[in-house]
């Protein structure tokens, strides 16, 4: 029986094969895709304060200060604000942002509006409703409150 001599030469190379695993590993790095949240900052409560006082949707409608956003059962945005004499229909996302942008614009002197009401239909999607809360904080809103429409 004859018995053959491992020598070095033999050996397996281990380099060729921490090289795949390295490049394997910044791939995979590179391709993950990470989501960022968004969310809303909520001041916390405060216990000394009384009972916050509550408001009706006419007081949000004469407030110059409020811009209302409402979503109807067919998922269609309706925006009202001070400046305008009527309610203006969006019936996208971004025509929304679009009008949220031209409330926000201030003629000469005075302050943009900081306070935004949703005013969302029991019927809305939650997607639609989540959409109008995120417009509000790209736009700038300081305040951001959501209610349920259960009128019409």
């Amino acid at each position: 029986m004859k018995f053959k001599r491992i020598t070095a030469e033999d050996e397996m190379d281990m380099t060729p094969m921490v090289d795949i695993v390295f490049q394997l590993l910044i791939f995979f790095m590179v391709t993950a895709s990470f989501a960022l949240q968004k969310s809303l900052e909520v001041p916390p409560m405060q216990e000394d304060e009384e009972a916050a006082q509550t408001q009706t949707i006419e007081d949000h409608e004469e407030d110059e200060n409020t811009v209302i956003v409402r979503i109807d059962g067919d998922n269609v945005f309706w925006l009202s604000a001070a400046a305008w004499n009527e309610e203006k229909e969006a019936p996208s996302v971004q025509e929304m942002l679009v009008q949220l942008r031209e409330a926000r614009q201030v003629k000469q002197g005075g302050t943009p509006p900081s306070k935004l009401l949703v005013m969302a239909s029991p019927d809305a999607i939650h997607e639609k409703v989540i959409a109008a809360l995120d417009a509000g904080s790209e736009v700038g809103m300081e305040e951001v409150q959501l209610s349920t429409d259960h009128g019409e």
